[in-house]
């Protein structure tokens, strides 16, 4: 088995949305708690060409140690890893992607965006790469300069996920008050990944301030059927529910928010103090 195809296949058990096969070295960071994004790496030469051949060293040993800590949920043994890589070749944005993952894992968001920006601008046509980017950004309360960055990384034609910066401009538009792009995009989403959880409650907080609560509550459900759910896909079922007058099923979300999530921040119909 290649490095490429063996990282792919030991990431596949951590992430939020399902990979596609096993063919493609991609990094996936999971939002589990906001919901809001999700960030992938595309497939590089780890084979010992390049710079890391010339040094005699080869960083692929480190990707792929710091790949299995970063599943294992060993963040700080992960960007130990990444750091070493970096140390054998500086040019590597898959070295600077796990990095940046590996400081998100830890709370480090600030010092992650750097490396984000660095990778994208080693690939500056990379698709992968540009949506990482995009993705901090948005995330980061930048969304009018995210917008820019989903548009690069969707020019890149040969990029397998499309869907994925699809739904992040989507949900960033939800964020920065464009309610047409973000319908747009994330339809679009859909269209090619119909589970794709982002997407899914994105849609669902887009239609629910649009007061298209029907077809929000549609899009809800299919959230919560399409993987692990985050607080914010409870809280907004919750909200849904409560516009169409169903309080006992809003009730029902309101005690699966304290259950699943008690240390969640919400207020949700019904509550008199935020948790």
């Amino acid at each position: 088995m290649s490095v490429a195809r063996l990282v792919a296949c030991l990431l596949a058990a951590s992430v939020l949305l399902p990979a596609t096969g096993c063919s493609r070295l991609s990094f996936i960071k999971p939002s589990a708690e906001r919901g809001k994004s999700e960030q992938v790496a595309p497939s590089y030469d780890v084979s010992g060409k390049g710079a890391s051949a010339r040094s005699g060293e080869n960083p692929r040993a480190h990707l792929l140690r710091g790949e299995q800590a970063l599943r294992e949920g060993r963040a700080a043994d992960a960007e130990a890893e990444a750091r070493k890589a970096l140390r054998i070749d500086g040019r590597s944005e898959l070295a600077y992607t796990l990095l940046a993952l590996s400081l998100d894992r830890q709370g480090r968001t600030a010092d992650a965006g750097g490396h984000y920006a660095r990778a994208a601008e080693l690939a500056p046509t990379s698709g992968a790469a540009l949506n990482n980017y995009g993705s901090w950004l948005c995330l980061n309360g930048r969304a009018t300069e995210a917008m820019g960055w989903f548009d690069r990384a969707l020019a890149d034609r040969s990029y397998a996920s499309p869907a994925s910066a699809l739904a992040n401009a989507g949900a960033c538009a939800v964020e920065g008050g464009q309610p047409g792009r973000a319908e747009r995009d994330l339809r679009a989403a859909l269209g090619l990944d119909p589970v794709n959880a982002v997407a899914l409650e994105a849609l669902s907080r887009h239609l629910y301030a649009q007061g298209e609560y029907f077809e929000a509550r549609a899009f809800s459900q299919r959230r919560l059927d399409a993987g692990p759910a985050s607080p914010a896909a409870i809280r907004i079922a919750s909200q849904i529910e409560e516009k169409l007058g169903d309080k006992a099923a809003a009730a029902r979300y309101v005690q699966r928010l304290r259950t699943e999530f008690p240390h969640a921040p919400a207020r949700l119909p019904g509550d008199s103090t935020s948790r």
